[in-house]
């Protein structure tokens, strides 16, 4: 069978990239053709995430510069998705987070929607993303509402064109139902446990790693840890947010850009604790860091609840503000002897990416003719 896999885009790897490479990797065997909105990976992160795989993209793709500022082009997505030539294939795996799950869906096709989130910006976190941008005032505001309006409807409608939605925790599960009125199945992201290995020897520092975009609230926590001087953080990612945190980090804050999985999995081993300050959907980076063993500060809302224990594999704070960083800091030091290397570990086994091909293989061949290759 002719597959299309439909991603949002391919700029900076990430959870969803993570995904993806599993996808690719379950279907290797078969006829497939990779699309997205926009590909600029570079070849070690094409080699990485893709297996070489360059997938064939939009309209969008010509635009000089996109790669910097992609997502001011946001009104243009919808076409730009719906221009892509999928009618030749019998089956589409769409992975999405923004527009990927609209790609046209002609007769006689099977849409599969591996769900990573509705569009943050026009559902939930839409007042968020609007002050985040600068456009949540005066005349912005008046011109960016119609747009936000429009997308809605558009959401809402392509959302009928899938026949499987998979959802990627419970708590997207509950925003698909919420904003799509459609039932969806929890196959929780990826975690490759056998890379990311227990490392018991923690180091006086703590980490945090993402790509570095407003929602991930990074800068809030590089000024929690610029007002904590004794205490060492180390910041891990890309993205357009680098030069703004970079221009007001401290002495006691290094930035490393995302280069390998190997430089993440050192410092992951290491840190005393991993931080998270973001509301994620699920959230690969605080598993990754607690497979090594690593406690993780995390943000009491979103997927985290479903994959830290309280305790045990980590602490939450309240709210997303540098003070109760500042005291989940405290009280996680206080604590430290409680969180237990081993038991870290051990509180994440379910989220295995054997576990993720075995679930993910079993659904693709219940609802396709389609053979996965474990």
């Amino acid at each position: 069978m002719r597959i299309a896999i439909i991603h949002d885009w391919l700029i900076t790897p990430g959870g969803s990239e993570k995904v993806l490479r599993e996808l690719l990797y379950l279907l290797r065997h078969q006829d497939i053709t990779l699309f997205s909105l926009l590909d600029f990976l570079t070849d070690e992160d094409r080699d990485e995430f893709l297996y070489g795989r360059k997938a064939h993209t939009s309209f969008l793709q010509s635009i000089p510069g996109i790669q910097y500022n992609y997502k001011y082009y946001l009104p243009f997505f919808p076409t730009a998705i719906e221009s892509l030539k999928t009618a030749k294939y019998d089956v589409i795996i769409s992975s999405s987070h923004s527009v990927a799950k609209g790609v046209k869906k002609h007769s006689g096709q099977i849409h599969i929607c591996y769900c990573h989130t509705p569009m943050r910006y026009i559902w939930d976190m839409r007042k968020q993303y609007m002050a985040d941008h600068g456009i949540d005032s005066g005349w912005k505001r008046l011109l960016v509402r119609p747009v936000i309006n429009r997308l809605r409807l558009w959401d809402f409608r392509t959302a009928t064109n899938v026949d499987y939605f998979i959802a990627n925790s419970e708590y997207i599960n509950k925003r698909i139902k919420q904003h799509y009125n459609k039932e969806a199945v929890v196959i929780y992201p990826p975690v490759n446990t056998e890379f990311f290995t227990l490392y018991e020897e923690k180091e006086d520092f703590y980490v945090t790693a993402s790509r570095l975009v407003p929602y991930k609230k990074v800068g809030l926590i590089a000024e929690a840890f610029a007002a904590l001087p004794d205490k060492r953080l180390v910041i891990i990612g890309n993205g357009n947010c680098w030069h703004q945190i970079h221009k007001k980090k401290a002495l006691n804050i290094e930035m490393i850009q995302y280069d390998t999985s190997e430089v993440l999995r050192y410092y992951l081993q290491r840190a005393k604790a991993f931080v998270f300050a973001a509301e994620e959907d699920f959230g690969i980076t605080p598993v990754e860091a607690m497979a090594c063993g690593t406690p993780v500060i995390a943000f009491n809302k979103g997927g985290v609840l479903e994959t830290v224990k309280d305790g045990i594999s980590g602490q939450f704070f309240q709210h997303q503000s540098v003070k109760s960083i500042i005291d989940a800091v405290y009280r996680f030091e206080h604590d430290i002897t409680n969180f237990k290397a081993k038991a870290v570990r051990d509180a994440i086994t379910n989220f295995s990416l054997e576990r993720f091909r075995s679930e993910m293989a079993e659904f693709i061949e219940t609802h396709t003719d389609i053979s996965c290759s474990l």
